[in-house]
């Protein structure tokens, strides 16, 4: 066999026509597990963001991505086209957490495994990936599920010290959690997960702050399903 013979014989098995059936399977399969890990996103995620509409992205990115690779794998014309591709697209994605790249990353991978047919090992590759987290978090206290009307709080000023802010929302709310805390040049910017009663102490706490530098600016949005 001549070598142009065996490069014909290499490029004659990426054009397999793709079993419907199978297809159909795996993306079952995809759908299943994109669904696992958006449920257990939601409750037993760290990031501050608003995790029920983050979430939402992981079934159709799953999908897409298994939709792409099951395209690409029968054509090495296509998957040459896709690295074209891809060198033109660009996202930009705001991602400020890492758990959230994290959980992205175990979506795409399960377009990639069940797009490439590799439906078993995804499915325990992923299990296994969710069920050490799960452990992980256990063990450090952290898997907890606890849904409640919640306010996120951001707070940039040019005061230099945490201490009095975090004593102004002691005083004012009911519940204050350290969430993110950032130092800037010219001062501070805190994140807080905060509950409150009533409007009059939002209003207290408000005043409170600016009592101790007028320059500060407060941002509050409700997350009334927010989980922490």
């Amino acid at each position: 066999m001549n070598s142009l013979s065996r490069f014909e014989q290499y490029l004659n098995q990426f054009t397999d026509t793709t079993n419907v059936y199978e297809f159909l399977i795996n993306m079952l399969i995809a759908t299943v597990l994109a669904a696992f890990l958006q449920v257990y996103y939601i409750r037993f995620g760290n990031s501050v963001t608003n995790r029920k509409r983050f979430a939402n992205i992981f079934l159709p990115l799953a999908l897409a991505t298994m939709l792409i690779i099951t395209i690409v794998k029968s054509s090495i014309a296509l998957s040459l086209g896709l690295v074209g591709a891809l060198s033109i697209v660009r996202f930009r994605a705001a991602i400020k957490d890492p758990e959230e790249l994290t959980y992205l990353f175990l979506v795409i991978g399960v377009g990639l495994g069940t797009g490439a047919g590799q439906t078993r090992i995804t499915s325990l590759a992923t299990l296994l990936i969710v069920g050490l987290l799960f452990l992980s978090q256990r063990i450090r206290g952290e898997a907890r599920f606890k849904s409640e009307d919640k306010l996120y709080v951001n707070i940039s000023t040019n005061i230099t010290e945490i201490t009095p802010i975090n004593d102004v929302l002691k005083s004012a709310f009911t519940y204050v959690e350290l969430k993110r805390f950032d130092t800037l040049e010219n001062g501070l910017e805190i994140s807080y997960i905060c509950k409150a009663d009533n409007i009059e102490q939002i209003d207290k706490a408000r005043k409170a702050l600016l009592a101790l530098s007028p320059a500060t600016t407060i941002s509050v949005i409700d997350q009334p399903d927010l989980i922490v």
